[in-house]
């Protein structure tokens, strides 16, 4: 692995499974000091002692701006800044539109794209001030093509993937760099949860590259827009879908 993330401090929400975990892993492994939250205390606690570079692990629910808050109060306090923010916290649940409860839209909504709000809201005026930061957001390609059963959290991601281009813009005179990641079909508990085998053949089929996309795919290119080599990218939405989409 790379140094180039060496002495940087990164702030991953939804980092104890999944994609999550894999950016964080491979954040550290470029060097970095992660902070990694999630809503489960036990599996951000455990991804964190994996991670090394005085990594720490805490419990924060995106939706709840007061636990954000106090999260990045908390890694100031610690480590002086944040360098990094990944907006990687989502959840979903697959069901046509016709037959959700608005319930469900509020979680969806909350989750996906009110947590990338208030973490945005709460680590950008700190990075205006250093002058200097890397936020990146995961969207979905569900937020740029559609995806049936998936109609709420498709227009959250779109939200989200919106979001990011005008935050970049707003930001960029403080050299900020605000992108986007959106994955397509990857290999995670969620997508497990969500259909069966019937649905990963399908998938693997209609993906060019014949495979799902793994959370190291992902991770990967955060890790590049998290560095340096990325200082002239910002508003962009990157698709890790193995060619899936094509937009």
């Amino acid at each position: 692995m790379t140094t180039r993330l060496n002495g940087k401090i990164a702030f991953v929400t939804g980092a104890g499974q999944g994609i999550g975990a894999a950016i964080a892993h491979r954040l550290a492994a470029d060097g970095a000091t992660v902070i990694v939250t999630d809503l489960n205390a036990e599996t951000a606690t455990a991804t964190a002692a994996e991670l090394g570079n005085s990594s720490v692990g805490l419990q924060v629910d995106v939706t709840d701006r007061d636990s954000v808050n106090a999260a990045v109060d908390e890694a100031v306090a610690t480590f002086g800044r944040i360098d990094i923010l990944v907006n990687n916290a989502g959840w979903d649940k697959g069901e046509p539109f016709v037959d959700s409860e608005p319930e469900t839209w509020d979680r969806i909504v909350a989750i996906n794209l009110y947590g990338v709000l208030n973490t945005c809201k709460k680590i950008v005026p700190l990075m205006q001030q250093q002058g200097s930061g890397k936020v990146v957001n995961l969207g979905s390609d569900a937020g740029r093509v559609g995806s049936s059963g998936e109609a709420v959290y498709a227009a959250a991601k779109g939200g989200v993937i919106s979001f990011t281009k005008s935050l970049a813009r707003e930001t960029a005179r403080n050299q900020i760099n605000v992108n986007c990641v959106c994955p397509g079909p990857t290999d995670t508990a969620l997508f497990a949860s969500m259909g069966g085998e019937k649905l990963r053949e399908a998938l693997k089929k209609a993906i060019p590259m014949r495979r799902l996309g793994r959370p190291e795919d992902l991770a990967k290119t955060v890790a590049f827009l998290s560095s340096d080599d990325a200082d002239f990218i910002t508003g962009q939405t990157v698709s890790v879908s193995g060619g899936l989409t094509m937009s």
